[in-house]
């Protein structure tokens, strides 16, 4: 059964369509791009739906003309459409699940290891090459906002802009502390280390029309970029950091040449951050936030990535794992990505 509401789905269509018609739509292009995505967002949703009820129907034909007459070629045919079907199913019932009101956005994830130096720093990049796997995979554009590299290896900072149509609700389960228990290349004498690094999450947001942020409360920092992602913006200090002192989020931008276009996307970072935080604290204001943002406290972690004496993967808020650590490495998390959104429309937790 797909969970879906039609009518509100078309309601919302003809909303957007009328806005769409408006004489002074192109007034302001960002947001009618803006507008015009959710329409098409929308559109293929409804399309998707569609065609699944005709599949169904379909595939009820396909049973009752078995019931009237025995056919081996079309019962063979009907047993690969039930396995596709149910396939496709499950996928767009995860889809249907993502009603958060930014999960159809693009995301932000910025990756940062715990202590521990050179052997946190190299897990850090482990993930990055994780979440750029899965990215491609599922077709999403992947654009490196930030990157520090580490000491020797690995990376002490990197933050990605992951483009594509339901990006921040899917990757919002993976928000949290990350843990790595492994052999450490690193170590002469072979022992076994455990490692830590934080996975930050927040959504892309195009309409800053929500958020009123009060410009005394920036700390605006310029530096000159370096590694991944700065190798030719390097010679300036076209590098943004700014800091929202009230909440204590810092965000960074060194992607651009041009220290203005860094501060925009900066500022856009900042806006989707505020307003992932607004949500789940449930203010209704931004000067409401208080606390820190940033910091992660270790021992909390989301799941743990065992290398040695064993291998599993192991998600300690589902309690799902997965025996071959390379295949999710390699970036296939859509178990966990799956069964989070499955526990979260049951009831089985809150949205942090």
């Amino acid at each position: 059964m797909i969970h879906f509401d039609l009518a509100d789905v078309e309601l919302k269509l003809q909303e957007l369509n009328e806005e769409v018609n408006q004489e002074n739509f192109w007034d302001d292009q960002e947001k009618a791009q803006s507008l015009l995505k959710k329409l098409n967002d929308l559109k293929n949703k409804l399309n998707r739906h569609k065609e699944l009820e005709e599949r169904i129907d379909d595939t009820h034909a396909m049973i009752e003309m078995l019931e009237e007459e025995s056919d081996e070629e079309l019962a063979g045919e009907l047993v690969e459409a039930v396995k596709q079907l149910a396939n496709d199913l499950d996928g767009y019932n995860l889809e249907v699940l993502l009603s958060g009101e930014y999960d159809a956005n693009s995301a932000v994830l910025a990756i940062h290891p715990g202590a521990g130096g050179t052997e946190s720093q190299d897990w850090a990049q482990m993930l990055l090459r994780m979440y750029t796997r899965w990215a491609e995979k599922r077709n999403y554009k992947v654009k490196t906002l930030e990157f520090q590299p580490g000491d020797e290896a690995g990376i002490k900072s990197v933050t990605l802009a992951i483009e594509g149509i339901n990006a921040y609700g899917y990757l919002k389960s993976e928000k949290g502390v990350h843990r790595l228990v492994r052999i450490s290349p690193f170590d002469s004498s072979g022992r076994r280390h455990t490692s830590f690094a934080s996975v930050d999450i927040s959504p892309e947001i195009e309409d800053d029309s929500q958020v009123d942020i009060n410009q005394e409360d920036l700390r605006v920092d310029t530096y000159r970029a370096s590694g991944a992602g700065g190798q030719h913006v390097n010679t300036t200090d076209s590098a943004i950091r700014i800091t929202h002192i009230p909440t204590g989020i810092v965000v960074q931008c060194q992607n651009e040449r041009s220290q203005h276009k860094n501060k925009d996307t900066a500022m856009k970072m900042l806006y989707g951050k505020l307003l992932e935080l607004k949500e789940r604290e449930h203010k209704e204001r931004i000067e409401d936030l208080k606390g820190e943002y940033g910091q992660i406290a270790w021992g909390n972690q989301i799941r743990s990535y065992v290398f040695h004496p064993y291998n599993m993967v192991k998600d300690h808020r589902t309690n799902v794992e997965v025996g071959n650590v390379q295949s999710v490495m390699d970036g296939d998390i859509e178990p966990f990505i799956n069964e989070y959104l499955k526990s979260m429309s049951l009831g089985g937790g809150t949205d942090e």
